[in-house]
C-alpha cells in the first residue's frame, strides 16, 4: 500500500469500508445521453469495476450523486441498480482506492505542468486553473502526494501574477 494513502484503507484497518456500486447499461443508440452519463461519472471521479459497473466510497453524497445518475441512466431507456457492498478483502479495496488515486494524480500532474507553463498567463490562466483544482479536489477521495504539489504550482503562479491574496 501506499503510504500516503486516505485512512479509510489504510494499513491499520482489518475490514473493507463501504462503497457505493452503480451497475447501469445504457442503450448504444442514441449516443447522445450514453456520452453525458459517462461524462457526469468522470466527473465524480468513480473507480470502474468493469462494464457498467462502477464505484465511490459510500457517504450520503457519493450516494446521492449515483442516485442521480441512475435516473439518467432510466431516463435514456437504459436500466441502473445502486448497491452497497464491501470489497472481499482489504487489498482488494486498496488497489480501487489506488486505481482512484492514480486517476486523480495525473490530473493534478497536468494542473502543475499548465501552472508551471502559465509563467505569464495572467490572472485568466490562474483562475482557470484555480478552477480546475476546486474540481479535481472534489472528486479526490484519495489525495496523492501530486494534490500538494498543483497547489503548490498554481499558488506560485498567483504569486507571480500578484494574485497571491487569494485562496487557492
Amino acid at each position: 500500500m501506499q503510504p500516503w494513502l486516505h485512512p479509510f484503507v489504510s494499513a491499520a484497518r482489518s475490514d473493507a469500508g463501504e462503497w457505493v456500486l452503480l451497475c447501469y447499461r445504457v442503450p448504444r443508440e442514441p449516443s447522445t445521453p450514453r456520452i453525458a452519463i459517462w461524462r457526469k461519472l468522470k466527473r465524480l471521479g468513480v473507480a470502474q469495476i468493469g462494464d457498467g459497473v462502477v464505484a465511490l466510497p459510500a457517504d450520503a453524497r457519493t450516494r446521492e450523486q449515483l442516485e442521480w445518475v441512475a435516473e439518467d441512466v432510466v431516463q435514456a431507456g437504459g436500466s441502473a441498480m445502486l448497491w452497497t457492498a464491501r470489497p472481499g478483502t482489504v487489498a482488494d479495496e486498496r488497489r480501487l482506492a489506488e486505481q482512484m488515486a492514480a486517476a486523480r494524480a495525473a490530473e493534478y500532474v497536468q494542473v502543475r505542468d499548465q501552472a508551471v507553463q502559465a509563467a505569464d498567463g495572467g490572472l485568466a490562466a490562474l483562475r482557470r486553473l484555480r478552477g480546475e483544482l476546486r474540481h479535481i479536489e472534489r472528486r479526490d477521495f484519495f489525495p496523492p502526494p501530486e494534490r500538494a504539489l498543483a497547489r503548490a504550482a498554481v499558488e506560485a503562479l498567483a504569486a507571480r501574477a500578484g494574485a497571491d491574496r487569494e485562496p487557492v
